[in-house]
């Protein structure tokens, strides 16, 4: 048993994140996502399922331990609405809101047109599916650095 990690991060999903450097971008989806065919492409060709989670509640888990990128203007990615590529649904100004606060700081999170996040994604580390129903909601998050303060 590990104590203050969340309860919601698989350990499946801890592996990936203490796996990934620097520059690697997880991939986070809902469930409308062709997650099995994206995860066949990444780096390490997993799947993980996350069952029961919406895309805010596995993001708060996510981001309590994994450190988003602070050397590029947009460490989180969102698709685009198709049709509506300037619209921002509610769940992602939410995760937006979410990646802020775990990080404290304004962070930018850039919009992908629906085959350029399908591309993005197959380059991705892993892929994390949530059972989140509400469409649009995958997002790619760009691990960053943790500076030793000893």
């Amino acid at each position: 048993m590990l104590k203050n990690i969340p309860p919601d991060l698989s350990p499946d999903l801890l592996w990936c994140l203490a796996s990934m450097g620097h520059g690697e971008r997880l991939v986070l989806v809902d469930r409308n996502f062709p997650a099995h065919e994206v995860a066949q492409h990444t780096s390490t060709k997993r799947l993980i399922d996350l069952p029961g989670l919406d895309i805010p509640g596995a993001t708060r888990a996510i981001l309590a331990v994994m450190p988003l990128d602070d050397f590029i203007p947009a460490p989180v990615s969102r698709m685009e609405v198709v049709g509506d590529p300037g619209k921002l649904l509610p769940m992602q100004a939410e995760v937006h809101a979410i990646a802020r606060a775990a990080e404290g700081r304004e962070l930018g999170m850039e919009a992908l047109e629906r085959f350029a996040f399908y591309e993005a994604a197959k380059k991705g580390f892993c892929v994390v599916r949530t059972s989140e129903f509400r469409p649009y909601g995958c997002f790619l998050f760009t691990m960053g650095v943790i500076f030793d303060k000893r």
